[in-house]
């Protein structure tokens, strides 16, 4: 299948060379380690990955936030919580008075030794971003793995006692809902109004936000993509639901990504994929220069279709 350049359809826009417009948040992956093994991880996360952030390379995120105004950062993984110093890194990144976003798969939270981290994420007003298939148990637990959805839900009664998600504590929860196969997500606003009626009248849960996010042809979702015959077909629905206003704002343009060892990536997909940020830009902490990063040409390839796909994704959900 012959796929036309990314850069060459924006170029039809007049979005080639794609820029950042500035750095919003630094993305820190502090680690490939999770409890699960979800089939569409792009992250290609599980229990035996060994890449995991040193305290080092988090001294030296902290140090970047001290000479910078980023206000926001966003902690990923794996399952960030099994990082060793995960509690420590959110700390300090308060501590600068930073705004911290979270991104659990709400079943780490009910693991042995994880006990106090809904109430340490409530003491230090972290946002939670949970990921949550559907509010279906069959539908969770095909693509998430077995009894996952129960423990979400029990995880997510827990947040809610704490205030999470009931619009008056300050205390953000927003849920990520990721297609199931090889399809588009459906409407973000009409889909969230289904999981809170739904997650309402089934399990008494509230929340803030639902965040659409396109699967992207990268980690498992690739292998799953090939191994079903399904790569060219989902592939060609990307490229012809193309929205240049998606292009526009695609989540690139304003986060700067860092690997679990420092490497500088334009978004998490392209740290899954080895493409650094480059056209000479810092590619590590230690050479990191705000102006420098701030301006940069992004790194595209055919995988960046899933993010400018009909209504958009970003990490925070659709983006039209």
């Amino acid at each position: 299948m012959q796929l036309k350049p990314f850069d060459k359809t924006i170029a039809g826009n007049n979005l080639y060379p794609l820029t950042s417009t500035g750095i919003n948040t630094l993305q820190v992956n502090v680690g490939r380690l999770c409890n699960q093994a979800c089939k569409h991880c792009h992250v290609e996360a599980g229990q035996n990955r060994k890449e995991v952030m040193s305290k080092e390379t988090m001294e030296l995120c902290l140090g970047i936030l001290k000479n910078t105004e980023i206000p926001t950062v966003d902690i990923t993984g794996g399952a960030p919580e099994m990082n060793p110093n995960f509690i420590w890194f959110v700390e300090e990144c308060v501590k600068l008075g930073r705004h911290l976003m979270v991104r659990s798969n709400l079943t780490i939270l009910t693991e042995p030794g994880y006990e106090r981290i809904p109430g340490f994420f409530a003491e230090n007003q972290v946002e939670v971003i949970a990921s949550l298939p559907y509010y279906i148990e069959q539908n969770t637990d095909s693509q998430r793995g077995k009894g996952v959805f129960q423990k979400s839900i029990s995880a997510l009664k827990k947040l809610n006692a704490l205030g999470y998600g009931d619009g008056g504590s300050g205390l953000i929860m927003n849920l990520v809902f990721n297609p199931g196969g090889a399809f588009l997500p459906p409407s973000q606003k009409a889909l969230e109004a289904d999981y809170k009626r739904e997650m309402q009248k089934r399990h008494g849960i509230s929340f803030n936000n639902l965040f659409t996010i396109t699967n992207l042809p990268v980690g498992r979702f690739l292998v799953y993509l090939n191994s079903s015959g399904n790569f060219e077909m989902y592939m060609g629905k990307l490229v012809a639901s193309y929205n240049p206003s998606a292009a526009t704002s695609v989540m690139c343009r304003n986060i700067l990504s860092v690997g679990w060892d420092g490497t500088l990536y334009d978004c998490d997909f392209n740290q899954m994929l080895g493409l650094s940020v480059n056209h000479g830009a810092p590619t590590h902490l230690k050479e990191f220069d705000l102006s420098s990063l701030s301006n940069r040409q992004i790194i595209t390839g055919i995988h960046c279709y899933g993010c400018a796909a009909g209504a958009g994704s970003s990490c925070g959900g659709a983006t039209t």
